[in-house]
């Protein structure tokens, strides 16, 4: 039995009462967990409450590494957000962070530097004002590409101003394939990889448009880096409601 925190990724009804959990541990990595009888009466619904997408919670687990799912003791909530789990952007914006992780996250090994910046990111979502959460998505998918071993090499100038998608880096002539950023749109993402707290966020200006087309783009290059990543269900909900 361990005691550990963790992000929940992804929670699906099972039979009548039960959950099934995918959570992103402190410990563990990410792992698969049967929360039972959480969904029968109003009290045990407000305990199934604890692993909505996003939550953060410290859990006490039966843990074996032979096994593929594993069963939860205890649950209690480490943080309680003001607007994370209820405000439509922001929940919106913690959605997207966690898809990307559920498709990101394949093997279940401990990773406590990347735990602690997705913790850390959701703190910041949570207490972001309305100016630096447009950017946020942006912010996120650039900077969490480095966890996983291939983060944009922050080379931009004035004469290496086309960033090359495939190759991770910005060029001096535009590409001869369609995975390529041109100047105006690879210039604030240079801003953004060098914005080490989402505070500064706000002092990046970008169009409603290039806002869109770069993160378009930011998941078109995910697709090109991580085998079988598919297409990301929250980035058009999270386009309609930013706006």
């Amino acid at each position: 039995m361990y005691k550990t925190k963790a992000i929940i990724l992804k929670s699906i009804k099972y039979g009548e009462t039960s959950l099934v959990v995918t959570a992103f541990t402190e410990l563990f990595g990410v792992q698969t967990y049967m929360v039972n009888g959480v969904r029968t009466t109003k009290k045990t619904g407000v305990k199934a409450m604890l692993y909505q997408p996003a939550s953060v919670v410290e859990m006490e687990v039966y843990h074996n590494d032979r096994n593929s799912m594993h069963r939860i003791k205890e649950c209690n909530r480490t943080h309680v957000f003001n607007q994370v789990l209820t405000d439509v952007v922001k929940n919106s914006i913690a959605a997207f962070l966690m898809e990307l992780l559920y498709k990101l996250l394949k093997q279940p090994e401990q990773n406590t530097d990347l735990f602690y910046f997705c913790e850390d990111a959701l703190l910041q979502i949570d207490a972001a004002p309305t100016d630096v959460v447009a950017n946020f998505p942006l912010f996120l998918a650039l900077h969490l590409s480095h966890f996983f071993g291939f983060k944009i090499d922050d080379n931009f100038t004035e004469t290496t101003c086309f960033l090359d998608l495939q190759e991770g880096m910005f060029a001096d002539d535009r590409p001869h394939h369609p995975y390529y950023l041109e100047k105006d749109i690879a210039q604030p993402t240079s801003e953004i990889l060098k914005t080490q707290h989402p505070s500064k966020l706000v002092q990046i200006k970008i169009p409603h448009a290039k806002r869109r087309l770069l993160l378009t783009k930011l998941m078109e290059y995910y697709s090109l880096h991580v085998q079988d990543f598919g297409t990301m269900k929250t980035v058009l909900i999270m386009q309609t409601v930013l706006g």
